[in-house]
This record gives structure tokens, C-alpha cells and sequence, in this order.
């Protein structure tokens, strides 16, 4: 066995223990999960590479049958049980991807799958597993109290327990991604690899290490959940909150995947909420496919730090693409905001007629079009006589929106800040 499929020596002060998966076992693992689990594209983005001044490489595993690379683990820890413990059936906590990789592997091997899911879960996740074959139970605020709750089933019916992460059937499946990634872009500098539990990151740095002794790794952590962040500094995790990145919302990271994962990881990048959103616009936008948030950690991480790998060429794991529509629209207009493509100008004028007819002749002569318009009359700030007037415009670009904002004070509009 090469000293790239063993852990390196952990840097002083971090807690390490003894290597439990090899490069060997991830190569066994993509024999065994062969012909059962997709073995995914991986292309280079010429217009994200010329975004953010990398050599962008991408591997697309929101295009597995479930949308995830959870299947990898999934698939791999399933096929390894004897014929009693798939007769006890199986039991785990999960956000989602984890789910309706269990429930359809599970289906497919003929072994019953529960799943305990937190609430606010997205309905498209718990949709899946359903359809997959999988029994849902959602109990929990977060992933910590379901997989709490999991563990109560686990004791009373007598499941086996297949964490999403801290398992080493799993690591070693995920691995394989790492695996095909290295083989399919061996030139790679870098891979960028979100972080929840840690199986992917750990498993996927063990393969591509083994393979390319130089590469660096860098995790990618919601700024909400920085929980493998604080294990590496000796703090306790404090994780909360709402994020789009659900699927890496983990308050402790595993004790396998850090202790595989850990001396290998250069660094770990943190970003917040905006940066995911943006990664996910920018796929749905410039690559035309859909990713749920913690899928695009990795394109966040790049849009937020761009000097750490401008030059180098870079590879992003897509781990997912599971976002619930809404939540998808509510992005890509968010994003549109952002780039003052969606424009709302907020007029305080007199409540008269033909006012409204004025303002927007001139948007319309200028070619914006006009989305909403919501006409206040009650605005404590304005006087009884008069109104204010909120227009929600389409615009090409912040110069365009700059232009009709012009236009219209230069007509006698007074704009005020919406």
C-alpha cells in the first residue's frame, strides 16, 4: 500500500485517531457499487473559470437517480450486511439526500428503511423518500434531536443504524467520488468539498490523496453551522439557525470522518447565506443546472475567496441538487435583486390622477417593465394628500436601473430608498 492511502501525520494540538479506511477499501467500493450507482460527468466550466479566475472543474453529482452523492454510501454500506441484519431492516436520521439514498438502495436490496427527519425538512425530500419506498417519521428541531430519536427506534425494534456519515461503509463510498474525480481530472490542484458530517470530504481526500499525494483540500462549512471548524480549534461547536444549506447543517461533525478527514484538509472556508444563494443562482444560471444549497458550497467558497485560487485548477464537487422549487425561485429572484436586474423605484408624489400613468410612461419609453406596483395611500410619512407609489421594474442592468431612476427624477419624481 503507496503513504498517500494513509492518514498523514495530524498537525500538533488536533485530535486524530488510527487510519479504519484505505485507499483499497474505496477502490473495493467502487467495484462493488459499479453498475448500481451512476458514475457521474465531470466538466470543465469555461465561464465559471472565467467568473472567478480559476480552472473550474466540475463533478455533477446532482445527476445520480436520487440527486445526490449520497448514494455512493448508501449503496456500499447496504450491500455489505448479511442476510439477518437486512432482515432487521435499518434505521437513520437524515435531512434528506441521505434518505433517498437509504430508502431506494434499500428497496432495491429488499431492506426496509426508516427515517427520522427534523422538522421544516424541504418537502421535496421527504416527498422522495416516500416514493423511494422509505417509512418517514419527522420528529426533531434539528438533525442532532432526530438522530436522538432514531437511535430510541433503533432500540425498540431492533434496526441496524446507518449514520449519514460517521460510518465506515459510508466514508468508503463516498470516497469513490473522490476516486472518479481524480481520475477523470487528474491535473487537479484543489477540490473544494462541502462539509456536514464529513463523510464525503474525509472519504474523497483519502482517493484523491492516494492518487495525487499534492492535491489540497478545502472544506466548505455554512457560517450558521462551522462545526468541523471548532472541533479543529478545540471549541465547542455553536450552531443555529435557518440555512439553504440544510444539508451540511450539522452541529458535530462525525468522530470517523474528522479523525480520517482532518490531517489531510489544508483548510476549511466558511461562508454565509448570500454567498450560497449566489452559488446556486450561478449554477441554475450559467451552468443550466439545478442545485440545492449545500451542493453549491463549493462555488460559494470559490465566489467568496477568489485570491485563494485564482490560477490553480480547482475541482467542486456538486453534491446535490434536492432544493425545493420554491425555495429555487425565491433565489433566483433574490439574485436578480441583487444585481439590480429586479428593481423596485419607490415614488412619494400626490395622489392625483394620471400620476401613475406618468411614471410609467416613463419606464415604459425607457424599456423597463413593470412587474408590480403597489400604491400605499396610508404611509404615515407622507401627507394626507399625497401617496406613495412602490414599482417593482425588470431592468437589463444596474446601468439601465440607474437610467430610469434618472429619467424619472428628471421628470419632477421624488425617489425615496424602498
Amino acid at each position: 500500500r503507496s503513504d498517500a492511502s494513509r492518514c498523514k501525520r495530524p498537525r500538533p494540538g488536533l485530535v486524530s485517531a488510527p487510519m479504519s479506511v484505505t485507499f483499497a477499501d474505496i477502490q473495493a467500493a467502487a467495484q462493488r457499487i459499479d453498475g448500481h450507482v451512476d458514475r457521474t460527468p465531470t466538466r470543465y466550466s469555461r465561464k465559471l473559470s472565467e467568473l472567478t479566475g480559476a480552472e473550474v472543474w466540475l463533478k455533477f453529482e446532482n445527476l445520480h437517480y436520487t440527486s445526490s452523492f449520497k448514494e455512493r454510501g448508501a449503496c456500499n454500506r447496504l450491500s455489505q450486511m448479511s442476510p439477518e441484519e437486512r432482515r432487521r431492516g435499518v434505521v437513520a436520521a437524515s435531512a434528506g439526500n441521505h434518505a433517498s439514498a437509504l430508502a431506494y438502495h434499500g428497496s432495491r436490496l429488499g431492506i426496509p428503511v426508516t427515517i427520522v427527519m427534523p422538522e421544516g425538512t424541504p418537502f421535496v425530500k421527504i416527498e422522495k423518500t416516500e416514493r423511494y419506498g422509505g417509512t418517514v417519521v419527522i420528529r426533531g428541531a434539528d438533525f442532532t434531536e432526530a438522530t436522538n430519536h432514531a437511535r430510541e427506534l433503533q432500540a425498540r425494534h431492533d434496526f441496524i443504524f446507518v449514520s449519514a456519515f460517521d460510518d465506515e461503509g459510508i466514508v468508503t463510498g463516498q470516497g469513490t467520488c473522490g476516486l472518479e474525480f481524480l481520475q477523470d481530472a487528474p491535473d487537479l490542484d484543489a477540490l473544494v468539498i462541502p462539509i456536514g458530517g464529513g463523510g464525503l470530504i474525509a472519504g474523497s481526500a483519502i482517493a484523491a490523496k492516494a492518487l495525487k499525494p499534492d492535491i489540497r483540500i478545502f472544506g466548505v462549512e455554512a457560517a450558521m453551522y462551522p462545526s468541523f471548524t471548532a472541533r479543529r480549534a478545540g471549541e465547542p461547536p455553536r450552531c443555529s439557525g435557518q440555512t439553504i444549506a440544510e444539508g451540511i447543517a450539522i452541529k458535530a461533525v462525525g468522530e470517523i470522518p474528522f479523525a480520517l478527514g482532518n490531517p489531510l484538509i489544508e483548510d476549511v472556508l466558511v461562508v454565509d447565506e448570500a454567498d450560497f444563494e449566489q452559488a446556486v443562482a450561478f449554477y441554475a444560471t450559467i451552468e443550466k443546472t439545478v442545485v440545492e444549497g449545500a451542493g453549491a458550497g463549493g462555488l460559494a467558497a470559490l465566489l467568496r475567496y477568489p485570491e485563494r485560487f485564482r490560477g490553480l485548477k480547482v475541482g467542486l464537487v456538486v453534491c446535490g441538487g434536492n432544493i425545493d422549487p420554491r425555495i429555487l425561485a425565491m433565489v433566483l429572484n433574490r439574485e436578480l435583486v441583487r444585481e439590480h436586474r429586479l428593481v423596485t423605484f419607490r415614488i412619494v408624489g400626490d395622489d392625483r390622477p394620471g400620476m401613475m400613468a406618468g411614471m410609467t410612461a416613463v419606464i415604459g419609453k425607457l424599456g423597463g417593465n413593470i412587474i408590480d406596483i403597489h400604491h400605499n395611500r396610508l404611509a404615515l410619512d407622507v401627507p394626507v394628500k399625497g401617496a406613495e407609489y412602490d414599482i417593482q421594474v425588470e431592468t437589463r442592468d444596474d446601468d439601465h436601473a440607474d437610467e430610469i431612476g434618472k429619467a424619472l427624477e428628471k421628470k419632477g419624481y421624488v425617489l425615496t430608498q424602498p
